[in-house]
Order: C-alpha cells, then sequence, then structure tokens
C-alpha cells in the first residue's frame, strides 16, 4: 500500500518490480564523451603543475546560461591562472589564462566567444552566477573571483560591459586580512521589493606563506587559516547595492563559505539559506518573515554529518529523493557526504548510512554534484564528480541510480566508459545541451589532464519528459526558488527553481521532469516565491515550455491541436 504525506504519496510499485523495470530501460542508455565532437577544448589551469596549495585544489566552477537570447542553452567555463608569489615561477606560461564562453549552435556544437563577448577575464575565476537582474529580457553574469569581482551586463545581444563599480559589487579588495576569495552568490528578492538582492559566499583567509608547522610537505588544512565572511547585498531603487549582512543576521566573521543553497527549506513560504562551510558547522539561515534570519542548523539536523562532525561541506543540492513530496539536501564533502531527509517539520533526518550513499562515496572526496533524473523514470538520480584534496589523487566519478524509494546503487560503469575511469573532478553542471530531453553533463577536471569531459546522454529520452522555464512578475529571477508540483497520470513530483545546486556552478535553467510512462499531464503548480500559487492545466509532455506568473489557472490552457494558451510560451525547441 502506498504511503502517504499529505497529498503526496510514494509510488506504489514494488521496489523489486522497480527495479526490474529500471535496469531494462537502463540497459538502451548510455552516457557518451561528446567533448571533441561538440567543439569543447577548454583545459583547466591552477597556474603550474606542482598541485601544493588550496587554491589550487580548489578548482573552478561552470556556468550553463543563454547569453544570446536565441533558446539554446550556452557554457562558461572558468579557470586559474598563473599568479605571482602563488604559482611556481616555471609557471608563467600559465599567465593571464581567461575563462571561455562557448555559444551553442543548435547542431550539438559550440564556438567560443568569450573575447568577443566581453567575459574572459584573466583573474583566478571561481564561480559566476547568471541572472537577469535588471528584468530587461537578458541574462547577466556575476563573476566571482580570488580577488576583485565582476558584474558583466548583459547589453541585450550577448555582449557584456562591466557595471562592477556603478552596481557597488566589486567587494572588498581583501578580508581578516587577505584577499577577498569569493566562490558562491544567491540572489533572491528578500524584501520583496520588486528587486534583486544576493548573497556573495567568501571561503577563507589564503595566506601563500604559510607553511604547517607539522606537515610542512603537505598542503595546510583549511582550519589552519582564518575564515572570511560571506556578505549580503540589498539593492537600492537606485540600482546600486549595499551592504546589509548584519542588520539580517549573515554576519559570521570566521566562517568558510564553499556553497550557497536557496530554498524554503521548512516550506512556510518564504526563502531559506543554507551555507556549506568547510571544516565547520554548516550554516541554515531561517528567514524569520521580519527582516531577519535566524542560524537554526543544528536544530534542524543539518550542521554536521552523521557522526556529529563539521567536515569539508561543498554545496547543498536539493530535490525529492524520495518521492514523498518534500525537499531534501544532499551535501558533498571530502570523507563520504550527508544526505538529509526532510521530515516536513522543519528538521533533516540523516540517511547517508541507509541511503547506500555513504559507502558508495567513502575515501572519494566529492566535489561538484547533481540531483536529477537521467533516465526519465520519474526520480531523482545522483551525479558525483570526485577527488582527493591534499594531494593530486584521481578518483572514480560516480553516477547513482534511484529505486524510488531514496536508495541509490551504482549504475554509471554500465552507462560509460567515463565511470570506469579515474580523474580528480571538481565543477559539474548538469543540462540538456541538445534540447533532446534528456539530461547531460558537463564536467571540469584539475588533473594534470586537465581537460573538461561532455557527457552526451543518449536514450534517457526514451521516457517522456517535460521541462519549464519560470518568469515571475520580474522576470526569471523572481522566479528562483519557486515551488513546482507536476501531476502526471501515476505519479506527483515536486522540484524547487534553483540552478545554483552544485560546488561553484549553475546547471541548465530549465526546470526538467522525467515522467516515465506517463504522457499526459494532468497538472503543473507553481507556488511563487511571493506565496502565490496558480495551476497550469493540459501541458503537453516532450516539450519544454515557460510559465508565465500571472497567467495561469483559468487563464491558460492548450487546444486539442497543440496550440499553447497565454499563460505557457512554447520554447524555441518545443517539440
Amino acid at each position: 500500500m502506498g504511503r502517504y504525506f499529505g497529498r503526496f504519496r510514494r509510488p506504489a510499485l514494488a521496489p523489486m518490480a522497480f527495479l526490474v523495470s529500471a535496469c531494462g530501460e537502463s540497459a538502451h542508455l548510455t552516457f557518451n564523451d561528446a567533448t571533441l565532437e561538440a567543439g569543447i577544448d577548454f583545459r583547466y589551469t591552477f597556474g603550474d603543475t606542482t598541485y601544493e596549495n588550496i587554491l589550487e585544489s580548489s578548482g573552478s566552477g561552470i556556468t550553463v546560461f543563454d547569453h544570446d537570447g536565441d533558446g539554446d542553452m550556452d557554457l562558461y567555463m572558468l579557470n586559474g591562472t598563473f599568479l605571482e608569489g602563488i604559482s611556481d615561477a616555471y609557471g608563467r606560461l600559465n599567465s593571464n589564462m581567461a575563462n571561455s564562453l562557448y555559444r551553442n549552435n543548435g547542431d550539438g556544437t559550440f564556438t567560443e566567444v568569450a573575447e568577443t563577448c566581453g567575459v574572459d577575464d584573466g583573474h583566478w575565476s571561481m564561480a559566476a552566477g547568471a541572472i537577469d537582474y535588471d528584468a530587461d529580457g537578458d541574462i547577466d553574469l556575476y563573476l566571482l573571483n580570488y580577488g576583485p569581482n565582476i558584474f558583466y551586463e548583459n547589453d541585450g545581444t550577448g555582449l557584456f560591459r562591466d557595471a562592477t563599480d556603478e552596481l557597488g559589487l566589486r567587494g572588498p579588495s581583501r578580508l581578516n586580512g587577505f584577499t577577498k576569495w569569493s566562490v558562491g552568490v544567491s540572489f533572491w528578492d528578500q524584501n520583496r521589493d520588486g528587486l534583486l538582492d544576493l548573497m556573495l559566499g567568501n571561503f577563507l583567509a589564503f595566506d601563500p606563506e604559510y607553511l604547517s608547522p607539522t606537515a610542512p610537505d603537505m598542503m595546510p588544512h583549511p582550519n589552519e587559516y582564518d575564515g572570511q565572511p560571506s556578505i549580503f547585498y540589498r539593492r537600492r531603487p537606485d540600482g546600486r547595492f549595499v551592504d546589509a549582512t548584519e542588520a539580517l543576521g549573515f554576519h559570521y566573521p570566521r566562517s568558510k563559505c564553499m556553497g550557497l543553497t536557496l530554498f524554503d527549506y521548512d516550506d512556510d513560504g518564504d526563502l531559506d539559506l543554507f551555507q556549506g562551510n568547510d571544516h565547520q558547522p554548516n550554516f541554515l539561515f531561517r528567514n524569520e518573515g521580519n527582516d531577519h534570519f535566524s542560524e537554526v542548523a543544528e536544530s534542524a539536523g543539518v550542521a554536521a554529518n552523521d557522526r556529529g562532525e563539521p567536515t569539508g561541506s561543498m554545496h547543498g543540492t536539493v530535490g525529492d529523493i524520495d518521492g514523498d513530496g518534500l525537499i531534501d539536501l544532499l551535501v558533498t564533502d571530502l570523507r563520504y557526504g550527508a544526505l538529509y531527509r526532510s521530515l516536513g517539520d522543519g528538521t533533516f533526518e540523516d540517511i547517508t548510512a541507509s541511503s547506500g550513499v555513504a559507502d558508495l562515496f567513502r575515501g572519494k572526496g566529492q566535489w561538484g554534484a547533481a540531483l536529477f533524473d537521467y533516465d526519465n523514470d520519474g526520480d531523482l538520480d545522483l551525479f558525483a564528480t570526485n577527488g582527493t584534496a591534499e594531494e593530486l589523487v584521481l578518483q572514480p566519478p560516480l553516477l547513482l541510480e534511484n529505486d524510488g524509494l531514496g536508495h541509490f546503487e551504482n549504475s554509471g560503469p554500465a552507462v560509460s566508459d567515463y565511470f570506469r575511469s579515474k580523474r580528480s573532478g571538481r565543477s559539474a553542471a548538469v543540462w540538456d545541451y541538445d534540447d533532446d530531453g534528456d539530461l547531460d553533463i558537463i564536467v571540469s577536471h584539475v588533473d594534470l589532464q586537465a581537460t573538461a569531459t561532455l557527457l552526451r546522454n543518449d536514450g534517457g529520452n526514451r521516457r517522456h519528459w517535460i521541462g519549464f522555464s519560470l518568469v515571475g512578475t520580474s522576470g526569471p529571477g523572481s522566479a528562483i526558488g519557486a515551488k513546482v508540483t507536476v501531476q502526471s497520470e501515476s505519479r506527483t513530483q515536486v522540484a524547487v527553481n534553483q540552478w545554483a545546486t552544485s560546488y561553484l556552478s549553475s546547471n541548465d535553467p530549465r526546470m526538467h521532469f522525467g515522467l516515465g510512462d506517463d504522457a499526459e499531464i494532468v497538472s503543473v503548480e507553481v507556488r511563487w516565491t511571493g506565496g502565490e500559487s496558480e495551476r497550469f492545466d493540459e501541458l503537453k509532455a516532450d516539450r519544454y515550455a515557460t510559465l508565465v506568473q500571472g497567467k495561469g489557472r483559468s487563464m491558460v490552457a492548450a487546444s486539442g491541436n497543440g496550440q499553447v494558451g497565454p499563460g505557457v510560451r512554447p520554447s524555441p525547441h518545443s517539440q
């Protein structure tokens, strides 16, 4: 008998029958290395070849976004570079290494256009947040560096200009005595004034001269460095951003942020913020609804792992892993990770061991990760890119298949040679780069091979699917954190519209739901970030659509001939 949690029901299919069905379908699915075929020639550098400090071991990120508004997902890959006083002298040949922007040509190939578009920054870049911050219809880019940050404003054609200083977003040059080291950003309209605010995550105060007294031949442990505070910026009506960190309760001057994840963890209608910290207890900032946040990670059960130990947490990845309608939280780290199952009352249960994740993760060192439905069977599977931190030790990447109830098994070696190899990966993103309805993977590596890997999903679209872009009252950015419930013929699925849920990286901004054998959508309900809910009926499977706030329920319909009503706009790649 199905088990009920409010209006949601676990799949009624017996676990064994589900596994047999899933394995049968997965036999026809492969992930093929399409990197060269697609024209992605990116090679990561950490300035030299010696791998001897924490900056070099941290890697750089990946951002998927549509930079030129043509409906195709483009790819921004960030790079390290030679730094005087940090890199070895013979690494000068890696000076002024730039980030790469790959424009999607719409035929499965890409063209590198970073210099042409004005985003070939030569600093040591860590992450980039893609957002339409001014609701003018194009996607802007906030580049986060070891050093000065840069905000690139899109002119509407895919060309960018530096608007950092006029917006007030360059940030302090130093924090706690050393170069500011930014690693992540979350955008949302915190005070609901129609203007996007942001939280900037900063890592630690890296002293390149410091040697560990206990192990001078090894890179120092993160605990041996001071932290750097994350910074909350509020946007004023005149367009500038101002620091409001202390006023909102976000000021923790010694914290060591590795990732920020925005979601409504307690389902009370406002957005909260999870901050993964390196070898410190994680933070969970609960929105109190009065322009103030309280740090509640310990009481919520997400401050540490199942042994009560704060580990090298990376980033919070969110999704409903067991089909109960509640949003769970995966936190990758350098030990064996933490998978927290939401109990629906603002607390979480650690199921890392019982889910099978602990044994599969143990000893590999997880960095970038994704909860995504790679085989479109209606549940969330798991990808993790791995590698040891203190030494350049290669590890196998992992693709874990969900049995539908939140238990995972290693399926990677059966579907790709990549999962039978060893690399040292850092950032990763999932996206449907070829718009065929199944999700692909892009990974950046810090090993001396240093090539990126694009894994094309071939066969995942044998099952049905549906994808959405959400546009709120102030553009796509104002829909971040919206909760979407998809009811198909045999199942109900819930997800959060949040793509910045991987270490240093942002996934495809379109929401994606696998539907299994369900060819019909009964309804889609969107609870927008302002609290309003709308229902969109009679949507068609196996295509992407845009859901527009204020156009739902009685105003939206799809006629029998497939024409789309006023609340649903077909994407350029609807099938």
